[in-house]
């Protein structure tokens, strides 16, 4: 048992010196959280569609992938009833990047359901 927990803390180590990005799968979330120490660079200009009936635009984004940002296309996603879509982003904390995917809330306080102590309600603080 022991052994095994100094080859996790060992394995553990060589990956956060091995790159910028680091992914660290945290409790509260599904998803890794990505940080990274490069800030991403700007939005590129893409014309929005028109309108569509039953689907929603999500814009285009970058994503780190590997040691670099990738640019991905703008898309139609179908729509959900009652639900708001957010645009993924980039947010600065403590001097790093950290990556936050598309998702879709349905109380429009921007905090996914499964997540939120207060579902339902979009006046809370």
């Amino acid at each position: 048992m022991k052994k095994l927990a100094v080859t996790l803390a060992m394995g553990a180590a060589s990956l956060l010196t091995l790159g910028t990005a680091v992914v660290a799968p945290t409790s509260a979330m599904a998803q890794p959280v990505i940080s990274v120490h490069v800030a991403p660079p700007p939005p590129r200009h893409e014309p929005v569609p028109p309108p569509r009936r039953g689907y929603v635009w999500a814009p285009g984004h970058y994503e780190w992938k590997g040691n670099r940002y990738v640019w991905y296309r703008g898309t139609w996603m179908r729509e959900r009833p009652g639900y708001a879509y957010r645009s993924p982003e980039w947010r600065e904390h403590g001097g790093r990047w950290e990556y936050q995917a598309g998702r879709w809330d349905n109380d429009r306080d921007g905090v996914p359901n499964r997540y939120d102590r207060h579902p339902g309600n979009p006046n809370r603080s």
